[in-house]
């Protein structure tokens, strides 16, 4: 079976550096959930993308201009979001931030 180590420490997960300006970690999965860190610099963009996957998402920190389907929002800390399968999404940060994804099933394309 897929899985992760069964507890997971910041410091010893690397950074991946997805370029433009976003940084990724992945934390905690198996075949059926993953849950993901991703940090933003300013002006950074998480282009409009879709995928099969459910995605919630919680706002750590910073503040983003999201797209979900044809809704526009600004969102910042304490704030979430729900992303169903199949529909175009995407961000703009607008002040330095990290969000925090989880996914159904894990993103096989992450690991």
């Amino acid at each position: 079976m897929l899985q992760s180590h069964l507890f997971q420490k910041e410091r010893e997960i690397e950074w991946e550096d997805l370029g433009n300006g976003i940084q990724r970690q992945v934390f905690g999965y198996d075949e059926r959930i993953m849950l993901v860190k991703a940090k933003f610099e300013k002006d950074a963009v998480g282009d409009l993308h879709e995928h099969h996957h459910s995605q919630v998402t919680y706002v750590a920190s910073g503040v983003f201009e999201m797209t979900i389907g044809e809704e526009v929002h600004t969102i910042k800390q304490g704030d979430g979001y729900y992303v169903p399968p199949y529909v175009i999404h995407g961000c703009v940060c607008l002040e330095p931030g990290t969000l925090i994804d989880s996914f159904t099933p894990h993103r096989e394309d992450f690991l």
